[in-house]
């Protein structure tokens, strides 16, 4: 996309920045960090890369002086190819804690980093940066979240123009800023050169990740299960590797954020929950490359694939909403033992709760709000809202707190149509 494209987080990081001496921006590359970094950090700013080799050279000869001599905002980008730079930042803020002094950039968690000499605990907040949601791309307020909580949405009123195509070419755009624009061949070849150059290069940063074959071969089958449950020991004999190191090499690829783990939601409802983590990989046009998948390939409504990559983009576009929703929530999945389960589950800090089950559908049905059900009438008043994601083209009012939307009330809350982009 050629136009500059306003980022959601970057109110919260301006307010970090006046707070805080130093904000580490992280996420995977390519997210546009550098971007909102130099955004951030203003005109005054210094701005270095640390990929470039000289940069790093002289931080590493001289730190102190490196980092004390700029007045303004100093911009550290790609800080964990220095993996002393976090214990001299930390002496550099001992020695002056004015606030918005220093922007470290990652693209694999320095918390991880082989060699990183301190955590900057007290000093240093995180500001995690995911390719663009929906919302962003479209200029649109996206806090799904807070729209049900404070009740800005009449269900029974939405109407929606997206159709199944749209949906897919959304998946297959994906949320990566070079991507937006790119025909399908160039898309192709812009992912595969990502995935080896990241696996190769920033994955060996971070324990677990100097094997990048055994770290494509599990980052594939993690995509042929998009949004399941994590089975290690399939995934291990799939792999032909030991459980032990498919947690090492899953490890190394959250490290490098290319996956998220969802973890099971376990309110001690009954006694047969079930503790499995979900899996999801962190943004579409990387899972449909994996899977060999495209918008053309998905088309007919007969083909059921795209149920699993629509609950990882509910997915990925919730956990962007949690950086700037003005509500605070954790994100989990439900299971037990009994059959019951719910795709996610997102817990306010008060303890209350809004469920979602995402579904390829286009129409809605009973069985559809099987778990939601459940956990509305045992949960009582803590019960928010539960909700039946997707494809149809309206709202719908199951029973009480139970709804249908389409899925693309995650980016418009708006009531009747919303702005839309067509496929």
């Amino acid at each position: 996309m050629t136009d500059l494209v306003p980022r959601h987080l970057a109110p919260l990081g301006a307010q970090m920045l006046t707070t805080f001496p130093c904000v580490v921006v992280q996420g995977a590359r390519q997210v546009g960090k550098s971007t909102i970094s130099t955004v951030l950090a203003g005109r005054d700013a210094t701005v270095l890369s640390l990929d470039d080799e000289a940069t790093r050279a002289a931080l590493e000869a001289d730190p102190r002086s490196f980092l004390d001599r700029h007045t303004g905002t100093l911009v550290l980008d790609e800080a964990q190819r220095a993996p002393n730079i976090l214990l001299a930042t930390k002496a550099s803020i001992d020695r002056d804690r004015r606030p918005g002094r220093f922007i470290l950039t990652g693209s694999a968690d320095l918390l991880r980093v082989r060699g990183v000499g301190d955590s900057l605990a007290g000093r240093a907040v995180d500001l995690r940066l995911r390719p663009f949601s929906q919302g962003e791309r479209l200029s649109l307020d996206d806090d799904l979240i807070n729209a049900l909580v404070s009740r800005h949405i009449d269900p029974v009123s939405v109407r929606s123009e997206w159709s199944r195509v749209d949906y897919l070419t959304a998946l297959e755009r994906g949320g990566y800023p070079e991507l937006q624009d790119m025909p399908e061949r160039m898309r192709e070849l812009w992912i595969e050169a990502y995935l080896g150059r990241l696996l190769s290069r920033d994955a060996a940063s971070v324990p677990g990740g100097s094997n990048p074959g055994r770290l494509g071969a599990l980052l594939r089958l993690l995509a042929a299960n998009q949004s399941g449950e994590l089975v290690k020991a399939r995934l291990a004999q799939a792999a032909g590797v030991s459980e032990a190191m498919v947690a090492t090499y899953l490890d190394a690829l959250a490290s490098v954020y290319l996956i998220d783990r969802i973890p099971p939601w376990t309110p001690n409802l009954s006694r047969r929950e079930t503790g499995r983590q979900k899996v999801v990989l962190g943004d579409s046009a990387l899972t449909m490359h994996l899977n060999g998948q495209s918008a053309r390939s998905l088309r007919d409504p007969r083909e059921d694939a795209i149920g699993p990559l629509l609950e990882g983009m509910v997915a990925g576009q919730l956990l962007a909403q949690q950086g700037w929703s003005e509500q605070r929530f954790r994100l989990f999945h439900y299971r037990d033992r009994s059959g019951r389960e719910v795709d996610l589950v997102a817990e306010l800090a008060d303890g209350r709760v809004i469920a979602l089950e995402v579904k390829a559908s286009s129409s809605y049905r009973a069985e559809q709000f099987r778990g939601l059900r459940y956990l509305r009438d045992v949960l009582g008043e803590r019960f928010v809202a539960g909700i039946v994601l997707g494809t149809a083209g309206e709202g719908y009012q199951y029973a009480e707190r139970l709804w249908g939307l389409p899925i693309s009330t995650l980016w418009s809350h708006a009531l009747g149509s919303e702005p839309h982009e067509p496929g």
